[in-house]
Formats: C-alpha cells, structure tokens, sequence
C-alpha cells in the first residue's frame, strides 16, 4: 500500500467499522451480558480495528475480529480484582446454553429497544444510541444537542449503567413495551440521518456513511413493523430526501439550494419508492409526524421545478405538522413555505418572533432564513447582514462558504441598520 492509498483506505475501512460496529456490539452483549462494559470493550476493539487494517489489510472474518477483541478486553477487564462479582458472572455465561456470537447475525434493532429503556429518560436514551449504535463521536452528539463535550460524556456513561443495571433481557421486548419504546427508536434513527445529511462541524457538507447507516435501519424498522404509518413514513422520508444528495453540491462540494439544484441528478428510484411509502402512510387515518413530512418531501420531489412546486399544500401541510408537534424547526420551515406562497412579509413576522423562541435563538438557521426573506423583500442590506451573521453562526465549513458567497453577492453598502 502506497501512502496516496491510506486516505482511500481508512474512508473504506471506517465505513466498514461504522456498518459492523452494531453487530459486534449486539454479539457481545448477547454472549457476555453487561452493556456498559461490552460497550467500551466493542470501542476499544473499533479503535484497534481502525489502525491494524488499514495497514494490514482487512482480515477474512472482519466481524468476528471484532467481537474476539472485544472479548479479550472483556475478560482483561473480569481478571480484576474489583470485579470478582462480574468475573463469577461471566464464568456462569460460559457455562450457559447462550450461544456463541454468530457473525451472520443482526442485533442492530434489539440493541435500539434496549437502549430506549424506559427507565432512561428520552434524552439519554437518544444520546446513548447515536453513540453505541449510530456511529456518532460523543463531540457529534453534543454539539447535535447543544451541550459542552464533557457535559454529553457524562450523559452517556450514566445511560450506559443505567441499561447495565435494568437486567433487560436481550431480545426483542414484547408488542406493548415495543409500542412504549417506538417513538424514541423513530427520533434517533432521523437524527442519525440528520447528521448525515447536513453534518454539524467539519469540512463537508455532509456524511453519506450516515444516512446510509440511517437508512438500513429504518428498513430493518419497515421489515419489523410493515403496517406502521410512521416507521414508513420515516423511511419515505429519508429516501426522498436522499434521492437529492448528489444535486446538493457541485463538483468541488459546494452547497446548492433546492431551489438551484439540477433535478435530472435526482435519484428517481429512490424518488418512486420514497413516493409509494409515502402515500402508503398516508392511508392511515391519522397523520403522524414522520408521514407528514414525507408528504412534503414527495411534493417537492414531484415538482417538475422549484417555482411550479404547491407551496400552498406544502404550507397546509406544515400546520398540520405544527399541531403535531409544535417544533420551533418546523414553525421555521412553515414560515419559509408560507413566503413562498403568500409573499415574505407575513412570514418574517414569524421569523422574528422564532428568533426569541428558547431553543432558535441564535441560530443561524433563523437568520438564514430572515435573510433569504429580506432578500425575497428587496431589502438587500439587512439581508447581506443576516447573511452575515448566519455564516458566523454555523460551524459547517461548506454551510460558511455559501452563507458567506450570498453575503458577497448582496455588494451593497449601507449604513448601520437602526435597530442593530
């Protein structure tokens, strides 16, 4: 291996470990119990994983390579003198009809249940899952919620005892629990695909390993539970939105806007599938979250171009998601819909009053899109400032670089707005 190849290899490698990190996770846990100790052992192995086969190439079994050295750090861990109660317990294991670890096997959604215990709060439940599950980095998951690194760290490790002390038995829970446990399972499977699709921090714009992962588990969810509305839903969703990624930058990764995008690079597989799920939730008496959204989604991608998009069924569509939710965020996107069909100056009166709301204040996401209202206005000024103020604000390096070129395209100059 050529040192130009080690970038290629280690992509490649830390994708490979990001789809099997579930299902050694799952194996060892099966077999050996104690998922806060399996969790750091799987992570440890990961860590090894992501050096030795990069330079010594993939080995025959990659699964089981991780799960024997998960299992060596486990029984490291056992020989311990402060752990002689979890070392007799892990003896009493081997003794057992538990069976070994298979490599075929996916425990990915067990693991998702087990860790939306209901004695975990549901914050802790989703922080606990985007880390063991999901791929994510603790410094991802918080800066996705908001909190110092420290602070999410500890978050994490109180989850982690707190499933190691619930005595869950590993498997699928029973319809009732699993019916408790659903929703939370929903919300971190988005967030995973979130991250993907407009990763928080970093250089790219987004992260296709995510919304990949995202994706395969929301069809082992589809397959789990076929008559759902929301779990389809979610799916049709998430393909939908996929089906853009390849329109969403140019050839040197540069964000474009929907309303900008090539739309022959859409997906249209992915668009037909996403579609038929989508209706298919919509049967339901009930519109859900998730199947409101993929609604939207199909609107947009039916749409032979951004202008001749219905925004007035996508602005129907957003209140009724609002009383579903009453998310700040999708107040958001409802004002950019209700400009788009009724003109930018009713919506930026929500705008303002979104940018004293407790969780947008200070987003730059609010004034992005204050700015492309202004801008819609005429008001090119204070839009160049939104502009300006919403590229400070976001710490994704290709988000900047737009927000910064719509700022440079507004070459206008005015003095200080009064109320600034």
């Amino acid at each position: 291996m050529t040192v130009s190849d080690v970038p290629d290899a280690a992509d490649r490698v830390e994708g490979l470990l990001r789809e099997l990190a579930p299902r050694a996770l799952g194996g060892v846990v099966r077999r050996y119990g104690h998922f806060d100790d399996a969790e750091d052992a799987v992570q440890e192995a990961l860590l090894a994983a992501s050096s030795a086969w990069v330079t010594d190439g993939l080995p025959d079994n990659p699964i089981g390579w991780l799960v024997r050295a998960a299992s060596r750090r486990m029984t490291d861990l056992y020989r311990g003198g402060e752990a002689r109660r979890r070392r007799e317990d892990l003896a009493a294991s081997w003794s057992s009809d538990q069976p070994a670890p298979a490599s075929g096997r996916d425990d990915t959604l067990v693991l998702f249940f087990l860790c939306c215990h209901p004695a975990l709060p549901a914050a802790s439940a989703v922080t606990l899952t985007l880390r063991a599950l999901g791929g994510l980095t603790t410094r991802e998951i918080a800066a996705a919620f908001l909190v110092p690194e420290a602070t999410m760290a500890q978050r994490i490790s109180r989850a982690k005892r707190t499933i190691a002390g619930s005595g869950e038995p590993f498997a699928l829970p029973d319809p009732a629990a699993r019916d408790e446990r659903l929703a939370p399972v929903l919300r971190i499977v988005y967030l995973i695909f979130n991250e993907g699709y407009a990763t928080n921090h970093g250089t790219e714009l987004e992260r296709s390993d995510l919304t990949a992962e995202a994706i395969r588990l929301g069809r082992l969810l589809h397959e789990l539970l076929p008559d759902d509305a929301e779990v389809t839903g979610l799916l049709a969703l998430m393909l939908l939105t996929e089906a853009r990624r390849d329109a969403r930058t140019t050839a040197g990764g540069a964000l474009v806007p929907l309303s900008e995008q090539d739309r022959t690079r859409w997906d249209r597989s992915l668009i037909a599938e996403g579609t038929a799920l989508a209706m298919n939730a919509l049967d339901h008496s009930s519109m859900g979250e998730y199947a409101a959204q993929a609604a939207i989604a199909a609107l947009h991608d039916g749409a032979p171009s951004h202008d001749e998009t219905d925004w007035r069924r996508i602005l129907s569509l957003y209140t009724v998601l609002l009383h579903r939710t009453d998310s700040p965020v999708v107040r958001l996107n409802r004002a950019v819909a209700l400009a788009m069909a009724d003109g930018p100056a009713s919506a930026l009166v929500l705008v303002d009053e979104l940018a004293d709301d407790g969780v947008l204040a200070g987003s730059h996401r609010v004034h992005a899109v204050r700015a492309h209202l202004l801008e819609m206005q005429g008001d090119l000024c204070r839009a160049k400032d939104e502009y300006v103020a919403a590229a400070a604000g976001t710490a994704n390096t290709r988000e900047r670089d737009y927000l910064t070129m719509k700022a440079a395209a507004l070459d206008v100059v005015s003095p200080p707005s009064r109320d600034r």
